[in-house]
């Protein structure tokens, strides 16, 4: 028992040393997607959302829209038969060099060097376990919060709270995100109590959070990545927010109306031209949750 304590020490001791390596992630910087409709995708932030279009800033990079200091940005699809839309999630840092050393000393695959971006600012991208592309990006001044799109009197959202993606090995994606980077549980819950769908982590140093979307088919169409591969805005009042989208002419499709979340959230979900999912969330439970309570901070506006 005395030596499995000792182990059991030391490995907390290197744990807190890590921690104490690594440099600040405070939130979601932006996340970007393939499309095959360019024009369409515009029509929807920028007429029905109400974003302001922004000067891409990364390579590759078409479109850009604001989401108060956070970013959704586009890049034509290489193959319009692409089932996969998602082209990489960036987070933000406060020290882009120290937390590449940092992950090259823990055997993460690394590039030789942080890149910079087309405002300036550093950055680099990596593999997590299961192939997404991930970046880490600071920002020597932080973006100024964005006005309205074309006379309108603001945005739906101005804070992008998390982005999901298809995790098939959960273990694997812990490793990565909570052992290594210091990510956070903050709820998790499924379609039903026996089984968990969806795990929440929020990031280190902030509000923001991945969610793994599990127990999805190897085989997944389109309009199932689309469903699951996905970004979510938050707002404060989810009729307020539907109000507004009614305002700017959106007529809801099929699969778009507001509903209970198994959160305890109001959600409302937009489709982009190419079936990918816009979430809208309100930022705190109106019910109780299924399945968990909430293990961190709400996000705010």
């Amino acid at each position: 028992m005395r030596a499995i304590g000792l182990s059991l020490s030391v490995a907390l001791l290197a744990l807190s040393a890590r921690a104490a390596d690594r440099p600040r992630i405070m939130g979601i910087d932006h996340v970007d997607f393939y499309t095959t409709r360019p024009e369409a995708a515009r029509h929807l932030y920028v007429n029905v959302l109400g974003l302001v279009p922004a000067a891409p800033f990364e390579a590759g990079e078409t479109e850009a829209y604001r989401v108060g200091r956070q970013f959704v940005g586009y890049r034509p699809a290489p193959d319009p038969k692409l089932v996969g839309r998602l082209d990489h999630v960036a987070f933000l840092t406060d020290n882009c060099a120290a937390l590449r050393t940092y992950l090259a000393a823990n055997r993460v695959e690394v590039p030789g060097s942080c890149v910079r971006l087309k405002d300036g600012s550093p950055g680099f991208q990596v593999n997590d376990p299961e192939g997404h592309r991930i970046e880490f990006v600071e920002h020597p001044a932080a973006h100024a919060p964005e006005g309205a799109a074309d006379g309108k009197s603001g945005p739906v959202s101005r804070h992008l709270i998390h982005a999901g993606f298809i995790v098939r090995d959960r273990a694997a994606e812990d490793r990565f995100y909570r052992t290594l980077l210091g990510f956070r549980l903050y709820w998790y819950g499924g379609m039903t109590a026996a089984r968990t769908d969806w795990v929440a982590m929020q990031v280190p140093d902030g509000t923001d959070w991945v969610e793994y979307m599990l127990n999805t088919k190897p085989d997944a169409d389109l309009q199932t990545t689309g469903v699951m591969n996905h970004i979510s805005l938050g707002v404060k009042d989810m009729k307020q927010a539907e109000r507004e989208l009614e305002a700017a002419g959106w007529k809801p499709g099929p699969r778009e109306h507001a509903q209970m979340g198994r959160d305890g959230k109001w959600q409302l979900n937009l489709y982009d031209p190419d079936s990918t999912r816009i979430e809208l969330m309100e930022f705190t439970p109106a019910e109780k949750p299924c399945c968990s309570e909430f293990q961190g901070p709400h996000p705010a506006e």
